[in-house]
């Protein structure tokens, strides 16, 4: 099957320009001016429209096994698709949690043929899984999850030699969630006895605190230091946690640090209207958290965006404080409100691509993916600056049904999305029962 694009305007490598593409089943075979005399079995007209590399998600959490109630691979993947997503990396925080090789294995043969976008999978770290993580294939997994904190039972490791252990000889990159348990667990003590269970949401960001993000983080960065881990930490919430990081291109750093795009959108403000539905882990924090890590993005900072997408049912949102669980739906709407940050002027495209693709690319080692490049699967994304989005129950693709954008109007709209050269989403529509989604491969070598 070709398929040729004509006319696009593409963002790639720190360029745009006019371009078409030829694609040959699953890759781009030629990206060159004036291909409109070249022979294909579709033609795609994307005048007008600006071609992305599909956005790589660095962390979502699609609750399958055990909590497909809330959401599945393959209903969570086509939302993902329709937001411009192409390849997403999943949480090991399921039931049963994904812990050992076979659980891993196993999890990939459930996306196998219902995944409408590319997928991999994290190993989850505990206090006592160590042999596993030692016997990791590097080229299995996009990485160990580390919950440092915000995690019970077997998935929080806070035993400080199972975290050197984990630091000194995981083979493949650790993913950490950076908060410290027992400061939440003192600030919770402290709002219960004020409040009882029913605490105001606009006290979330002190419970869970710029303190708590801090102490945890810098212990990671220094743990990777001291045992020359690869290290990266997702969602940062706070400006204070950004001087711990450095400034400069991904490819020299073996510590990085990654924002999630509710973070760069909502603040503290946001609790008074929205409650619950953006409660989340760590907390949204400050106005002026924000835009640090805006600047942190255009200052590479901050190296890669992703959504942390955590899609629970509307009921259970509804609770008290401490009983409403944390998380939000995110991959449906988190390229459009990445785009807003252009629209405002904050963020330019290039920027955007970089850090939501290229970049999260290069920092997993993924291979042939995340640019658009002769030989590279074609994942990409048709994006509609000048046509506005409004959320509306209707068009919300989550299974949970619900979104904190509703009713919101997005200045960009995605047009189309591509997942390995086959159209998944166009123009508002799903393309029912493509599942052309395919198992990540890395190009990696063991570190020792």
């Amino acid at each position: 099957m070709r398929r040729l694009i004509l006319n696009g305007t593409v963002v790639n490598e720190g360029k745009i320009e006019e371009l078409d593409i030829l694609i040959e089943n699953d890759r781009i075979v030629q990206l060159a001016h004036g291909l409109q005399s070249v022979d294909a079995d579709e033609v795609i007209d994307a005048s007008g429209l600006h071609v992305f590399p599909g956005m790589i998600d660095d962390q979502v959490h699609f609750r399958e096994p055990g909590l497909t109630h809330k959401g599945d691979i393959a209903s969570e993947s086509l939302a993902a698709v329709a937001g411009g997503i192409t390849t997403y990396m999943d949480m090991p925080n399921v039931k049963p949690a994904t812990l050992t090789l076979d659980e891993l294995e196993a999890k990939y043969a459930m996306a196998e043929g219902r995944s409408a976008a590319n997928f991999t999978f994290y190993l989850g770290a505990t206090n006592h899984n160590l042999q596993d993580i030692q016997h990791l294939d590097p080229r299995a997994t996009c990485g160990v999850k580390v919950f440092m904190g915000a995690s019970s039972g077997e998935m929080l490791v806070d035993r400080i030699d199972t975290l050197e252990q984990i630091f000194a000889e995981s083979p493949v990159l650790i993913a950490t969630h950076c908060e410290d348990t027992p400061i939440i667990h003192q600030n919770e003590k402290a709002y219960f006895d004020r409040f009882g269970d029913d605490v105001p949401m606009e006290w979330h960001s002190t419970i869970r605190s710029e303190e708590a993000c801090y102490a945890s983080s810098s212990l990671a960065v220094q743990l990777a230091k001291d045992y020359a881990a690869n290290l990266h930490v997702l969602h940062i919430s706070t400006a204070r946690e950004l001087s711990l990081f450095d400034a400069g291109p991904v490819e020299n750093k073996f510590i990085t640090a990654e924002a999630s795009v509710h973070y760069l959108y909502f603040s503290e403000e946001d609790y008074e209207h929205l409650g619950t539905q953006i409660k989340c882990d760590p907390a949204i924090k400050r106005s002026e958290d924000r835009a640090a890590l805006l600047h942190a993005v255009k200052g590479d900072v901050i190296d890669c965006i992703g959504t942390g997408h955590a899609p629970h049912l509307w009921e259970e949102k509804q609770n008290t404080y401490f009983k409403a669980p944390a998380g939000l739906p995110l991959v449906q709407h988190a390229l459009l409100s990445l785009l807003e940050h252009y629209h405002n002027g904050m963020l330019d495209l290039e920027t955007i691509v970089q850090k939501s693709s290229h970049n999260t690319a290069v920092r997993f080692e993924i291979e042939k993916r995340g640019f658009i490049r002769e030989g590279y699967f074609a994942d990409l994304v048709l994006v509609d600056l000048e046509t506005p989005f409004t959320v509306e129950k209707k068009n919300i693709l989550y299974k949970c049904g619900w979104s904190p954008f509703e009713e919101h109007t997005f200045m960009s709209s995605i047009h189309m999305t591509l997942v390995n050269g086959q159209p998944v989403y166009q123009n508002g529509q799903i393309h029912s029962g493509v599942c052309p989604g395919q198992r990540v491969t890395f190009n990696r070598e063991p570190r020792r």
